[in-house]
């Protein structure tokens, strides 16, 4: 395969995408509202427990909502481009797998390029809301490095949760069905990190500091960003890449084990 080949499929399956999208405007726009008010209640949920309590943990109401606005950013965006991870088991079960195996191009590509979910945007919309009220009320002293930080923390954060939709379709390999179980570390994620990771306990922290590194992506670089930690912290999201290794290592141990459906 040439290079750039695997790029240059994946960015025509964006176009037809989209276009399939934009045939039904009225139905797109509704979907977004939807995705909008899904999340919604969530940061109805940490306005209303600031109304009664000033801080959690040492964190102001701003704060919440700059790390609550990063961590929806990461996540929504992990999840319009690597959706086809997340229904990966109906492409096993109905065969479509097979002939994406047979074409001469990377299998991750072709996946990723089944199902692009530009509904998300109505999630990314209230992130961006989100992050943009906490920015105007932290009092942050925004300079080049914090700026950088933000941007390492959306890149290394959509890393993050890509590869773990890409566990979650390598496991199909194995059990041909979804594990739901893996929503905690999706869905979940995305609901309890709307907190800095430490509030939840040394132990959590230490999980997701070096087991599954949200908090290299998330609790580090936010610690910078408010003032509470060293200027290195920003390179700390590079482990959301480095995460990735382990991921496509289980997806290759997974597509070495698979069977075709014979269909």
């Amino acid at each position: 395969m040439r290079d750039g080949s695997g790029i240059a499929l994946y960015a025509h399956y964006f176009k037809i995408q989209l276009k399939s999208a934009m045939q039904y405007k009225g139905s797109f726009i509704l979907t977004c509202i939807g995705q909008f008010l899904v999340s919604f209640n969530v940061f109805l949920g940490v306005y209303f427990m600031f109304r009664r309590f000033h801080s959690v943990n040492g964190y102001a109401y701003s704060d919440i909502l700059l790390c609550f606005g990063i961590t929806l950013m990461e996540f929504s965006l992990a999840e319009a481009f690597a959706r086809g991870f997340d229904t990966f088991s109906s492409m096993l079960s109905n065969g479509m797998f097979d002939r994406i195996m047979v074409r001469p191009r990377n299998e991750i590509f072709q996946v990723l390029g089944q199902r692009i979910e530009f509904t998300r945007l109505g999630r990314m919309l209230q992130a961006v809301i989100m992050f943009i009220y906490g920015v105007t009320k932290s009092g942050i002293a925004w300079d080049v490095p914090k700026v950088l930080a933000v941007i390492f923390m959306l890149l290394g954060g959509m890393a993050l949760f890509c590869g773990i939709f890409l566990i979650y379709a390598a496991l199909c390999f194995f059990t041909t069905e979804s594990l739901e179980f893996m929503n905690i570390l999706t869905d979940g994620a995305r609901e309890y990190g709307k907190y800095p990771v430490n509030i939840y306990g040394k132990k959590v922290l230490l999980l997701c500091t070096f087991i599954v590194p949200y908090a290299l992506v998330q609790y580090y670089p936010l610690l910078y960003l408010l003032g509470r930690g060293s200027l290195w912290y920003i390179f700390l999201p590079a482990g959301g890449f480095l995460f990735l290794l382990p991921c496509y290592g289980l997806w290759r141990l997974g597509l070495s084990h698979y069977k075709s459906t014979g269909s």
